[in-house]
């Protein structure tokens, strides 16, 4: 049955399936399910790199970081202005601190931009598995209509069967002659 519905669904020869397509066809096949936690999955195979580009993204892209980078930006001008006005450790225009920023924003941009096209990929590898579970979803859909089909031709199959045995019921009785 499900050998009908691969040509009626996917319109396409087994040769010329996807590997999604086989793997899906092959899991309906077995009754198994395709839906796994795809979070999980994708960074099952994750780099330590990639891990930890994630989470310094994950921390500099927060509120918690620019508001903590903000109270330190205005400590080392209090710090250098106020504090130690006569011998600052980095005195107005804050060179020093320049620097810092400088370094900060040229080592977390790459980062953030790396965390970046690993969200792109995460969100490729949800829509392939998106893809997967609609696909069977649609195949399980097309196989109940199968079945339903061939049950309801069944009964129709039944129901003229009775009607032709009650139609030569009708004949043998009316060709009887009565006993009036």
């Amino acid at each position: 049955m499900l050998k009908d519905i691969e040509k009626i669904v996917l319109g396409k020869q087994t040769s010329d399936l996807t590997s999604a397509e086989k793997k899906v066809l092959t899991k309906a096949r077995e009754r198994r399910t395709v839906s796994t936690n795809a979070g999980e999955d994708f960074l099952a195979g994750a780099t330590f790199g990639q891990r930890l580009a994630d989470a310094i993204a994950r921390v500099g892209g927060s509120w918690a970081f620019i508001i903590g980078f903000m109270l330190f930006l205005v400590a080392w001008v209090f710090l250098n202005t106020v504090l130690l006005a006569t011998r600052a450790l980095d005195p107005y225009p804050f060179i020093f601190l320049n620097l810092i920023l400088s370094m900060l924003a040229a080592i977390q941009a790459p980062i953030i931009m790396m965390s970046q096209n690993r969200q792109t990929e995460r969100d490729r590898f949800m829509a392939a598995k998106d893809y997967e579970i609609n696909l069977k979803a649609e195949i399980e859909v097309l196989a109940l209509h199968h079945k339903i089909d061939e049950q309801v031709l069944k009964e129709l199959r039944e129901t003229r069967e009775q009607i032709d045995a009650l139609r030569q019921a009708i004949e043998a009785l009316s060709s009887r002659p009565s006993n009036s």
